[in-house]
């Protein structure tokens, strides 16, 4: 198996502290690597070694050659003024430096075309420069086309009128999503991805997770979602305090090998004490005795030689708790006829909701369905257009947002910031909730906007913590966190006796936590009891495609016999004529796929032959492939973008007669 890079004995050290010193390891092809240790251990600072946007300040980091690298980080600072689908299909590395030299070669063509006699010699070479230019654009267009990219952006949630949005009109979210979707497109040999699924709903990470895992290229992966980890990877490479280490297999087998190796070694370590005190017993028993001189002598010789076991050391854990809470009203929240609109788009449509004391509500829904926007509404972030929330005196609200980064004063300390928001709690509270936080004594003088993403997502932990009220709202609570502070948030929210309300695509984290769903879909909410896992089986039950995917049916209630039949009849009735639809748009789209193919074949034939310099000598024959490449240019885009149309009626036609059916 052929290495593609190789980090070989580096250090680094960021911010006076070191990260690595004599760090070595290798990437393979075809390796699928989970980078699994706690924020600030150095993962992200390996991605940025290999993406080559830092220096090591010792050692060597390799690439093979040609090996194009593509990085997702966490956060990006700025995006080019670009729209969505020409941003994605020119994020081919020389596709926009080929086409434009195309252009400039086909300008001067025509300009020494249509001149006097005396460039003949010009003529033919800038005219073989063009044939080969076509070649390599027909060469390029064949193995990155933009049926493709319409492909990967229809994955990540982009519907065909998103196609030419500028990516200056979207949110932040869909702004990382274009770009990651211009790194998939791109099939780079090696991928870094930083916790990619930060800003996806459960459809993108579905689709994601199953394009990922038909990635032949090599991959590096962060996320704080374990269930896609273990999807992912077959190697891990772990952050230690010991140093780095590497494991074969996925997250969980990790794990397991981890315990099976600590406990190895404490069983070591207990067998040579063992040893050691049955050797010292001997020596000291028999030390005074000439006769067993020798022995002891023999002995205290093996005490010398004997080494000890190194045993793991503890890593330093994020361990908090919720305080207790002051027991609140019954119904710490109550929604009637709540309506959102931002211009002439219905977001929410007169939803009425009840919350219980003690619920744990996770709020689930395709992006773009309304989840941020009625929570921010239930926070008072955000005003609704109509409606009313009730809150009775007795609830005292807690709001954690998805962009906690926006809501923190980058000029303040750690310690400022969180004493900031605690309302007359104590410093010595404040510093004990920063200290299960992990931010010692050095790390609260810090100012926030030197911390990391994990690091800041914790800042945002801790302003909850020291002031967590009684009823929390909490947007994707586990983005930016590494696996082990998620899982600490997790089992602390488990034992929080206020009420929960939150939003997130992380399943483990909705299992673990979940009492009730609220299903947001088409304007409406629809309250679920029950857990995740209940709610996907009752949507199995019920043969209905779940809402994190597309809309739920409402439970169906208890029917007449007669009633019964009629249904099913309109059922029948709804699905024959919808199966009707499907058979002329399957055909008409297996027709255009072979359009596109022919059309394809065709325009590389005839930079085949434009590349042949005999046939710039014959200008009527070269002006006729020119004529025709452009013809078969201008119908492949008409096919791609009619395909695209089909294809999508006919996967949402299919959809419709799944939850029919």
């Amino acid at each position: 198996m052929s290495t593609i890079a190789s980090v070989n004995d580096v250090s680094l050290a960021l911010g006076g502290e070191t990260l690595f010193d004599g760090l070595s390891c290798q990437v393979h092809q075809g390796d699928h690597i989970g980078l699994v240790g706690p924020n600030g251990s150095g993962k992200s600072s390996l991605f940025r070694l290999l993406a080559g946007s830092i220096e090591p300040d010792g050692g060597v980091v390799k690439l093979a050659p040609g090996v194009h690298i593509g990085f997702l980080p966490q956060e990006i600072a700025s995006f080019p003024n670009e729209r969505v689908l020409p941003f994605v299909y020119d994020s081919v590395p020389g596709r926009p430096e080929l086409r434009e030299q195309l252009e400039q070669h086909e300008t001067r063509l025509a300009e020494l075309e249509h001149s006097s006699k005396g460039h003949e010699e010009e003529l033919v070479s800038v005219a073989t420069e063009v044939a080969e230019l076509h070649e390599r654009s027909a060469a390029l267009d064949a193995r990155f086309s933009e049926h493709e990219a319409k492909g990967i952006l229809h994955g990540l949630g982009f519907t065909q009128a998103d196609h030419q949005r500028p990516l200056s009109e979207l949110s932040g979210g869909w702004k990382m999503r274009a770009v990651l979707a211009s790194l998939l497109f791109q099939k780079p040999g090696l991928l870094l991805l930083d916790e990619p699924t930060n800003h996806l709903d459960m459809p993108s990470v579905a689709w994601f997770s199953k394009f990922l895992s038909n990635y032949d290229q090599a991959l590096l992966l962060v996320s704080h979602d374990r269930e896609f980890l273990n999807e992912q990877v077959n190697r891990v490479i772990s952050f230690e305090p010991e140093g780095v280490r590497t494991f074969r297999g996925n997250y969980e087998r990790y794990l397991t090998q981890r315990e099976e190796e600590r406990e190895l070694l404490e069983n070591r370590a207990k067998n040579l004490e063992k040893e050691k005190e049955h050797l010292e017993q001997f020596v000291r028993r028999f030390r005074a005795k000439a006769s067993k001189a020798a022995q002891v002598q023999s002995r205290v010789r093996q005490l010398e030689k004997m080494g000890s076991v190194e045993l793991h050391r503890a890593a330093r854990e994020v361990r908090f708790f919720f305080p207790a809470t002051e027991r609140g009203a019954r119904n710490p929240m109550r929604v009637d006829d709540l309506c959102k609109s931002f211009g002439e788009h219905v977001v929410l449509d007169r939803v009425s909701l009840s919350v219980e004391r003690g619920d744990r509500i996770a709020i689930v829904g395709p992006n773009g369905a309304g989840k941020t926007t009625l929570l921010k509404i239930l926070a008072g972030e955000i005003e609704a257009s109509g409606g009313r929330v009730h809150l009775p005196g007795q609830s005292n609200v807690r709001y954690f947002a998805q962009h906690h980064a926006e809501a923190l004063n980058l000029d303040r300390t750690v310690l400022q910031e969180v004493t900031y928001a605690s309302d007359g709690t104590s410093v010595e509270r404040v510093r004990k909730v920063l200290g299960a936080l992990l931010f010692g004594d050095r790390a609260i003088d810090k100012r926030v906007s030197v911390l990391s993403g994990g690091e800041r997502a914790r800042v945002a932990l801790a302003k909850i913590l020291v002031r967590p009220g009684n009823v929390l709202l909490m947007d994707e609570p586990t983005n930016h966190l590494d696996l082990q502070t998620a899982e600490a948030l997790t089992d602390s929210l488990a034992t929080y006796d206020g009420t929960l309300l939150f939003v997130s695509h992380n399943r483990a984290f909705i299992r673990r936590l979940a009492t009730k769903l609220w299903v947001v879909h088409d304007g409406g909410v629809e309250s679920y009891p029950g857990t995740l896992d209940d709610y996907l089986w009752s949507c199995q039950q019920r043969d209905v495609a779940p809402a994190t995917d597309t809309a739920i049916k409402p439970v169906p209630q208890k029917r007449s016999r007669q009633a019964r039949k009629e249904q099913r009849r309109k059922e029948a009735e709804l699905r024959a004529k919808q199966n009707q639809g499907v058979k002329p748009l399957e055909k008409r789209v297996g027709t255009l796929e072979q359009t596109i193919a022919r059309l394809e074949q065709r325009i590389a034939k005839h930079n085949e032959e434009l590349s042949k310099p005999e046939v710039y000598d014959d200008s009527e024959r070269r002006d006729t492939l020119l004529r025709e490449a452009r013809e078969a240019q201008a119908e492949l885009d008409r096919s791609f973008a009619e395909w695209t149309e089909s294809h999508e009626k006919l996967e949402q036609l299919r959809a419709e007669i799944e939850a029919a059916s």
